[in-house]
């Protein structure tokens, strides 16, 4: 019967991670806030880019209110995306983020 070896482990692996710090833990949540603002502002531009030719008839829409008040409409759309999960470009950006920062 031929000797079957358990795989070597590198021992850094087995070794317990240390807790994480306050600080560590508040660059982590400042890095996702930013990642997802930043796909909030992309979806707000995608957002604008898709209702740009759409006008809405009289007397429930048009004139200069809603000229004014349609980028509002689409950040807040935005906002609402990006908070509940977005496209999955605030998960990408922060990965990304986390590693130049070295805490991947």
């Amino acid at each position: 019967m031929a000797d079957i070896a358990a795989p070597s482990v590198a021992p850094d692996l087995l070794a317990p991670t240390a807790a994480p710090t306050a600080a560590e833990m508040a660059k982590r949540a400042n890095i996702k806030k930013t990642a997802q603002d930043f796909e909030s502002s992309f979806l707000s531009i995608m957002i604008g880019q898709m209702f740009d030719g759409v006008e809405t008839p009289a007397p429930f829409g048009g004139g200069q209110g809603e000229k004014m008040f349609k980028s509002f409409m689409n950040d807040a759309f935005a906002k609402q995306m990006a908070k509940n999960g977005g496209i999955g470009i605030a998960d990408t950006v922060t990965k990304e983020m986390l590693k130049l920062q070295g805490l991947s």
